[in-house]
């Protein structure tokens, strides 16, 4: 281990040795060559020459090795001074010189550009030729103006003119010779072909014939025979410089162009140093701006025009393989697009259910997938070109819709579609999708992707979803509006029963000078009695007496009674198809409800018109057969009036709803004929618009059953005796009015409060031969379950029912007859008459006694 330490150690020792070593010799050779230059230099003719090459030396060889070499350019400046007999200060002021001017050069060209590319582009060679003429030759001249001024070789008043003199031998020396060092150092390094060697040689070689003839003491023309004339004109040729210049120049050669220019320059040097023609020593001034003037002219030029060959042919060598590889990606892009392509192919033709297609920045279609023609009918061949627009409706297109669409798609990214569209054939169809925006990397728009879906279908099944929500509403709404009318009508029911009996009794007992009065509280009972109906009917708590109708016929005997409720200005129609199919409904319900419609028929036109009714049966293809079970007849009303507004069309079977003034309607008419169709299991319409007329369409089930012939009941004969009532009532005052108006009639009442009492008083044996009771009672039986009892109990006496309103009555047993409340003595006599065959008064009867409990 110590001999392997020993042995680095001895390694390391070598080598700093022979690195010393190189440093040493290093040191010398530059020192050595900045001695010859100097020496070179150094001559009485200094001035007159305008070469001063060690200050462009110095400039390279800094660049080349760094600033540590300083001082070998130090020594070689100051030692040839010395060695002249010069002293040391102006010595010393000559190296300092040499040394700042190439530090600064070298700072100055590194700060700004760096060696290898100095002279690639015309800026380089710009900022070399500044960096050569201001800071270093700039200071080199002033170093040696210094070194002149000390040394009393020049005087104040002429140091300017000497200094111009220095500045431009170190200018023009640091132009030339710098350029053809560090460009020749640079090729050296690499690779050089025999051709490029043969060209330059060539090259070299034409131009120093060229300097030597034009320029060289060797054919001035006092050494040449006078019979060779073209001599005279050696200065002329000269200018053949060009054709080598030129050559380098657009060869793009930099290293070739400065060193045909420094041949040429050295020649005309050569030249100006022998005061050989054109370079007069009589004209000394003329001689150094005319070798100034070449010195720039074929320096700069050639320079700056290789250059910008060289970078020409440099870019275009890039622009070449940037082709070449452009090309390259091309193909395999496309290899990729077309794969993709395909992909994208199978996978819009796999979606079955979505149109996809694509368009271009301006909206026209460029793809076109297979679901896309099934749902649009466009084949590729038609749509392809062709703008999306022809997709939507025409007022859309003309309100600018697809482009406010594109736009959204372009802002946002995407725009989402819902609405009406156009196929093909014509025919509107709903749809659903999306149109997305398509960016490249650098986020360009490309195009957009449009993807929708047929959506009719999902689309009428929520609106029929929706309806059906408003129908369940609507119907809610109604079922608690009915129960609430219902409610209030029983009350008010017994009230009118009051109202009336009493009315009838005060018209029967009173002086007759009071009909007029009574003739007021009648006509109040009965309408109360008609609103109540109403209420009632739209509740459908009404209870009917239905019976197998013929409706043509009971149309037709209604016509009268139409057309009363018309005006004279209307005129009434009816259209009544043969063979329409009979229903089973309550008769008089009916009228009220026609009546109503053609109440507010005549209302809606004040100014006359046409009230049609029209009466036929529903075939199956009508929409309403898919509401209503088995078949159906429709009555159709319309009228040619003012029309209801859309808004208000959905309200117009609402409960007290009315459009007209304050005390002309009470908007129950409709809501009783909601109640009526409703209640005879069918339904009702209405179909409006505004300016033409409104239709009310009234559906209701046909009767399985034949028409029955109704015979004219037969008059009750009259009883030997008057027959017996019980009148079961909880209220005493509805029971006071019943039994005066049984008593009108000829017959004998009992009255009990309650249920539970009627039994009682049955099972004592009383005589009775009719039980009239209200439905609704206090206590564990109604006047359903008392009706049920007595049938038990006693099989052949008659019950009669009565109510106002009652949820109980529809449990009541189908032949069981109940007579609706209010009631006068006309009307509770024909209900009589027509019963009189369950109150016989020749079947034995049950004994009580008569009065009121």
């Amino acid at each position: 281990m110590a001999d392997a330490g020993v042995d680095q150690e001895k390694i390391q020792a070598i080598g700093s040795v022979k690195n010393a070593a190189l440093s040493v010799i290093e040191f010398l050779t530059i020192a050595a060559l900045f001695f010859g230059l100097v020496e070179v230099s150094f001559s009485p003719n200094t001035v007159t020459t305008l070469v001063w090459p060690p200050s462009s030396f110095a400039l390279v060889v800094i660049l080349l090795q760094g600033n540590r070499i300083w001082p070998a350019v130090f020594s070689g400046s100051f030692i040839p001074y010395v060695f002249a007999g010069h002293p040391m200060l102006e010595a010393s002021l000559f190296a300092i010189g040499a040394v700042v001017a190439g530090l600064t050069g070298a700072f100055l060209t590194k700060r700004w550009s760096t060696t290898a590319s100095l002279f690639k582009t015309a800026r380089d060679v710009a900022i070399f030729s500044f960096i050569a003429f201001l800071p270093v030759a700039a200071i080199s001249s002033a170093a040696a103006l210094g070194a002149s001024v000390v040394a009393k070789e020049t005087d104040l008043a002429s140091s300017v003119v000497h200094w111009a003199t220095l500045w431009l031998a170190d200018g023009i020396a640091t132009l030339i010779i710098t350029p053809v060092i560090l460009l020749w150092v640079d090729v050296l390094s690499a690779s050089f072909t025999k051709r490029a060697f043969f060209e330059a040689l060539a090259s070299f070689i034409f131009t120093a014939a060229i300097g030597l003839v034009a320029f060289s003491p060797i054919f001035a023309p006092e050494r040449v025979p006078s019979d060779v004339n073209f001599l005279a004109y050696r200065s002329f040729l000269g200018f053949f410089i060009l054709v080598p210049l030129l050559l380098a120049g657009l060869e793009g050669n930099r290293r070739n162009a400065a060193m045909v220019a420094f041949i040429f320059w050295a020649m005309a040097v050569w030249g100006f140093s022998a005061s050989t023609f054109p370079f007069s020593q009589k004209d000394l001034t003329a001689a150094q701006l005319l070798l100034f003037a070449i010195s720039i002219s074929i320096s700069l030029p050639p320079l700056i025009l290789s250059n910008a060959i060289a970078t020409r042919r440099n870019s275009e060598a890039r622009l070449l393989d940037s082709r070449k590889l452009l090309e390259q990606q091309l193909e395999s892009t496309g290899s990729e697009l077309g794969i993709a392509k395909r992909h994208f192919e199978i996978l819009t033709e796999g979606v079955v259910e979505y149109a996809i297609f694509v368009l271009d920045t301006g909206g026209h279609i460029a793809s076109w997938n297979s679901s896309a023609q099934k749902i649009m009918g466009y084949t590729t061949e038609e749509v392809v070109g062709k703008h999306f627009g022809i997709f939507f409706r025409p007022d859309e297109r003309r309100t600018g819709e697809p482009s406010r669409a594109l736009e959204g798609a372009t802002k946002r990214g995407k725009h989402e579609i819902e609405g009406w569209r156009v196929r093909k054939n014509g025919t509107p169809f709903f749809v659903t999708g999306l149109i997305s925006s398509i960016h490249d990397d650098a986020g360009n728009l490309l195009g957009f992707a449009n993807v929708l879906r047929d959506a009719t279908e999902r689309r009428d099944a929520q609106e029929k979803l929706v309806e059906a929500r408003e129908q369940l509403a609507m119907a809610q709404k109604m079922e608690a509006i009915g129960k609430l009318t219902g409610g209030i009508a029983h009350d008010f029911n017994n009230l009118l029963m009051i109202i009336g009996g009493n009315a009838q009794i005060f018209q029967r007992l009173l002086d007759p000078k009071l009909p007029r009065a009574i003739e007021a509280i009648q006509t109040a009972a009965k309408r109360g009695e008609s609103l109540t109906r109403q209420l009632l009917t739209f509740s459908r708590r009404q209870h009917l007496s239905p019976a197998v109708v013929d409706l043509n016929a009971a149309i037709k005997n209604m016509r009268t009674m139409i057309e009363s409720s018309l005006r004279g200005n209307i005129v009434y129609k009816e259209e009544l198809e043969d063979g329409v199919s009979a229903v089973k409904l309550d008769l008089a319900e009916l009228e009220l409800a026609i009546v109503n419609i053609s109440v507010n028929a005549r209302d809606a036109m004040p100014n006359g018109g046409t009230f049609t009714l029209c009466v036929y049966n529903v075939t199956g293809e009508d929409e309403i057969c898919n509401k209503i079970e088995g078949p159906l007849v429709a009555i159709v009303c319309s009228d040619t009036g003012m029309g209801i507004p859309p808004n208000l069309l959905s309200k117009i079977f609402d409960p007290f709803f009315t459009t007209k003034e304050v005390g002309k309607g009470s908007g129950l008419g409709l809501s009783q004929v909601y109640g009526f169709a409703h209640q005879a299991g069918g339904t009702v319409t209405a179909q409006s618009k505004v300016g033409l007329g409104t239709t009310i369409s009234v559906y209701l089930p046909c009767a399985d059953i034949q028409i029955a012939n109704k015979e004219p009941p037969a008059k009750t004969s009259d009883q030997p005796q008057r027959p017996s009532v019980l009148i079961v009532d909880d209220s005493a005052e509805v029971a006071e009015v019943t039994s005066s108006m049984f008593e009108q009639l000829g017959y004998a009442t009992v009255y009990r409060d309650s249920a539970e009492g009627a039994l009682d008083l049955l099972a004592d044996g009383a005589k009775v031969d009719l039980v009239f009771s209200d439905i609704v009672m206090p206590g564990a039986i109604d006047g359903v379950g008392l009706a049920r009892e007595i049938r038990s109990r006693y099989p052949k006496l008659p019950v009669v029912l009565t109510t106002g309103y009652s949820d109980a009555a529809q449990a009541a047993p189908p032949d069981l007859r109940i007579l609706r409340k209010p009631f006068d003595p006309d009307t509770l006599r024909d209900f009589v008459q027509n019963f009189g065959k369950m109150s016989l008064p020749n079947e034995p009867a049950h004994h009580a006694s008569r009065g009121r409990a």
